[in-house]
């Protein structure tokens, strides 16, 4: 369970910016959400919920094969086909039911070009709304596809900021993005940014198993300092 408050984390500085400095000198501009159009960024979103990105990228392809990428056609499915279609991104059943609501919504509320008109809040409340669609999941669509000024909390935000020492961890989802988007000027493309470098450090860097010697935010890191402190 998340607990409710972290009174902190308005009162550490501009940490979030240091990270971002540090991050963007390793890793460099980093091109993310990887798709081809919206509502594919849609799909993607809900299909990475609890597996790696390589798994999405075969069911993806799986739906482009058979000419399936389309909210309509996915909404006509048969739930056994859509399930066999997505099984590379793990528990298909569950996901053919939340991506099949959610294109059922998609369609009914008129799609990308009614929608992206829609205020940023009313949007967020709607995707809430969708069966299966999470705050993670809905952040994901209003950043990358609807390119809204939100930021998005994920495991890798979790681990990295924990690590640092800025954040417990288990705040409340709403609590840290609060915090994130209090910290963070530049709007939609800062927010973009960043959360594609901590997703990128996280896999490549700040592991489970962490690779310290590669990171470059050992000197803000408080796991670095406890870990290499003279016994």
């Amino acid at each position: 369970m998340r607990k409710a408050s972290n009174p902190n984390l308005h009162a550490r500085g501009r940490w979030a910016v240091r990270a971002h400095a540090a991050l963007l000198e390793q890793h460099g501009q980093q091109d993310w959400w990887p798709a081809e159009d919206r509502f594919e960024i849609m799909v993607g979103a809900i299909l990475t919920q609890n597996t790696a990105w390589t798994n999405v990228e075969k069911a993806i392809a799986n739906l482009k094969g058979a000419d399936m990428l389309r909210a309509d056609t996915i909404v006509q499915a048969a739930p056994d086909v859509l399930a066999q279609l997505i099984r590379p991104s793990g528990y298909f059943n569950v996901k053919a039911r939340r991506l099949a609501c959610f294109c059922d919504w998609y369609v009914r509320a008129g799609g990308y070009q009614t929608l992206r008109y829609w205020p940023t809040q009313r949007l967020r409340k709607a995707l809430l709304g969708v069966h299966g669609v999470g705050p993670e999941t809905a952040d994901d669509m209003l950043l990358y596809a609807f390119h809204r000024p939100v930021f998005v909390i994920d495991a890798y935000t979790r681990r990295i900021f924990a690590r640092l020492g800025t954040i417990r961890g288990d705040e409340a989802y709403e609590e840290l993005r609060a915090a994130f988007e209090h910290q963070l000027a530049g709007g939609t493309r800062n927010f973009a940014q960043l959360h594609a470098l901590i997703v990128r450090h996280g896999k490549d860097v700040c592991r489970p198993a962490p690779r310290c010697g590669a990171c470059c935010l050992n000197a803000i890191c408080r796991f670095y300092r406890h870990r290499h402190q003279p016994v």
